[in-house]
């Protein structure tokens, strides 16, 4: 992907700092809304989609609630709760919709460079599991967003879904497994180059790669933009009459240089991951689903353990994870000082309160730190009774920063989501945080249009609604709006198998 320099001088309208796929998404946004907009985007290396937004950074899944158990949590009186789960998968819906607009306006020629049908399933063990699954199960299969859905605890059903599981399989402990055929691996990696490609496809956008944003100052009504070229160090600034962080991990040390009152106070807590990938082409052959397990206890929601078919560039893979780990980077390819650096009079408070509330956190992750290969073969185990160590090697996954905010009773809380930081003039936004984040890039950006364009919204209101019909309503609301829409989408994304 070329890079274009940008001028010394140069004004823009948008600024968008971050080359993942939600710059890119609010890019093309913007784009489709008003054609004339300036708009750059700036990133510190190479290449855009280097970190989270990879292929391999990431598990590809399209978050829509069909398999994540901990989107539905049972009450202490057996209740299980849809309400989260509903919500996003309401907002995946919002991203198919943008997705298949880009699709049908030709700007997306195939959209199964990216998105792939990949069915997804929730898979338990042990009496307690299953009583819960089937409580999840009766909770979502009448709701129009979950139509489609199907349990079972016969095992030779469970054997047609998902062959590798149970292959080899123990009897005797009690199975169960959801199975929806609507779901999707998405390779966020190979969208967010589609989508940049729209942006450089026309005028008034500049790609600038190998760009560091140092710093962010407020100019007027606007925002002074410094920039560091990462191959000859060159420093200039820009201006911006809007800016949006989106740099993944680096987002938080930019909001807090940019000295907006929304930032202050709010910490950041560094997740690594890693995977284990199959390396036997006969393996992968034989596994085709994301199937999702129960979170062991202590471990956050984003650990959730799951087997994933991957589609990268055409090719199937298959993944295991993820395997938490400690680092004190922001990035992937960030340093090791981001974390002390981001730790300010105004965060220190709650970042302390969050090490004291969250020890099982902290247990946990020193436990996965510890680990040995044999320790991760045999979580591995649990999924795929017959693996062998020689058809698995170890991956780093990308670098996930979570939440901290201050708290009135508790001093401060981890948050696992995502959360958009706006300034009070609208001249600047940041996303914060982490799952289920990429999936979800098209409604968080919408809320990013809305909080910080809304004196344009009534001109963009007919184009809102060309690029996402379903804009101003809730599908879950309506069954037959549902339908129509999911029918259109899986059309247009050529999801029909």
């Amino acid at each position: 992907m070329t890079s274009q320099p940008t001028p010394a001088d140069s004004t823009y309208d948008v600024v968008l700092v971050g080359g993942g796929i939600m710059s890119a998404t609010l890019g093309v946004m913007l784009k489709q809304l008003e054609p004339n907009l300036s708009i750059a985007l700036f990133g510190r290396l190479d290449d855009v989609a280097l970190e989270s937004s990879n292929g391999w950074n990431n598990a590809g899944t399209g978050h829509s609630a069909l398999c994540e158990l901990n989107y539905t949590p049972m009450g202490a009186g057996g209740e299980v709760d849809i309400s989260k789960a509903v919500n996003v998968n309401e907002a995946f819906q919002v991203s198919r919709q943008f997705w298949s607009y880009l699709a049908e306006s030709g700007l997306i020629a195939s959209p199964r460079d990216f998105l792939n049908p990949i069915a997804h399933m929730s898979f338990v063990w042990g009496a307690e599991n299953v009583d819960f699954l089937q409580r999840r199960y009766n909770a979502l299969k009448d709701h129009p967003l979950f139509a489609g859905m199907s349990y079972s605890t016969d095992t030779a059903q469970l054997s047609q879904w998902m062959p590798l599981v149970m292959d080899g399989r123990a009897g005797g402990t009690p199975l169960a497994a959801t199975h929806h055929p609507a779901g999707t691996d998405v390779n966020f990696g190979a969208l967010t180059h589609r989508l940049v490609d729209i942006l450089s496809g026309g005028p008034g956008f500049d790609l600038n790669l190998g760009h560091e944003v140092t710093g962010l100052r407020q100019s007027g009504s606007g925002w002074t933009v410094s920039v560091r070229g990462m191959h000859d160090g060159t420093s200039r600034d820009v201006a911006a009459r809007f800016v949006f962080v989106g740099a993944g991990g680096g987002a938080l040390p930019l909001l807090q240089k940019s000295g907006i009152p929304e930032a202050r106070g709010i910490g950041g807590f560094p997740v690594s991951g890693q995977f284990l990938r199959c390396t036997n082409p006969e393996i992968i052959a034989r596994h085709h689903a994301k199937v999702y397990g129960k979170a062991s206890v202590g471990a956050p929601p984003m650990s959730v353990p799951h087997l994933d078919t991957r589609v990268i560039d055409g090719q199937e893979g298959l993944l295991f994870g993820p395997y938490a780990g400690f680092s004190t980077k922001f990035l992937k390819q960030g340093s090791w000082l981001d974390l002390p650096r981001s730790i300010r009079m105004d965060n220190i408070g709650a970042m302390m309160a969050v090490a004291r509330d969250n020890m099982p956190l902290t247990k946990y992750l020193i436990q996965q730190v510890m680990q040995s290969n044999e320790d991760r073969m045999k979580a591995l185990r649990d999924f795929v009774p017959g693996a062998r160590s020689s058809d698995w090697e170890l991956i780093t996954a990308g670098q996930r920063v979570q939440v901290i905010k201050k708290d009135a009773a508790k001093g401060g809380v981890l948050q696992f989501g995502t959360e958009v930081v706006t300034g009070a003039n609208g001249t600047i936004a940041g996303l914060l945080g982490a799952s289920p984040g990429a999936s979800t890039a098209a409604p968080i950006m919408l809320s990013v249009i809305q909080r910080c364009f809304a004196d344009r919204l009534p001109q963009w209101e007919e184009r809102l609604r060309k690029m996402i019909p379903s804009y101003g309503r809730r599908l879950s609301d309506d069954a037959a709006l549902c339908a129509r829409t999911r029918d259109w989408t899986r059309q247009t994304l050529q999801l029909d198998g």
